[in-house]
């Protein structure tokens, strides 16, 4: 059994999204707080039990909407000012006209502010996580729901917690190096 200092953590397999979910709250009832859950498709329960609600995504898009607007219409006003073209009697900073750019651009970066964001937020790409180092994690993507517990869990003791997993009735329990 390898040491603590050298174990990402522990993971469990289970049948079910439902058995992943009473395992979960299980998990936190029990005062475990660095859980990690890995299923074939999005569990909905796992979101509030797992506190997953980061919205900096969100802030991302705003920002970049308002950034976008703001070159776009700093980009006009300077335009204009540097090179004054009166056509058809029109005011110098036709704030009308500049709306169709502005619209474009805000709608622009709008879009790559969270796009961009996620990835990076995410830490993608990812090529290695130490999940995948357990044996029976390649079907993580097809059939199974897997709760990791990790090491650096204040409540974490390798033999306690793989015998907590193993309580919750999971499939199979692995320690998880590094």
């Amino acid at each position: 059994m390898p040491d603590n200092s050298a174990l990402y953590g522990i993971i469990g397999a289970f049948k079910s999204p439902e058995e992943l979910v009473a395992a979960t709250r299980l998990a936190k009832q029990e005062g475990y707080c660095h859980l990690d859950a890995f299923t074939p498709f999005p569990v909905e329960e796992l979101n509030g039990i797992l506190e997953l609600n980061d919205n900096r995504v969100f802030w991302l898009g705003l920002t970049g909407g308002f950034f976008g607007a703001g070159v776009a219409l700093a980009m006009q006003v300077y335009v204009n000012f540097d090179y004054p073209l009166n056509v058809g009697g029109r005011a110098q900073y036709a704030w009308s006209a500049f709306a169709v750019v502005a619209f474009e651009l805000t709608v622009l970066f709008a879009a790559l502010f969270p796009a961009l964001g996620m990835l990076a937020l995410n830490g993608l790409p990812k090529l290695y996580h130490p999940v995948f180092n357990a044996p029976s994690f390649g079907r993580a993507s097809s059939d199974r729901f897997f709760l990791c517990i990790g090491a650096h869990d204040p409540s974490f003791d390798s033999a306690k917690t793989a015998e907590f997993m193993r309580n919750l009735k999971a499939d199979a329990v692995e320690l998880v190096p590094e």
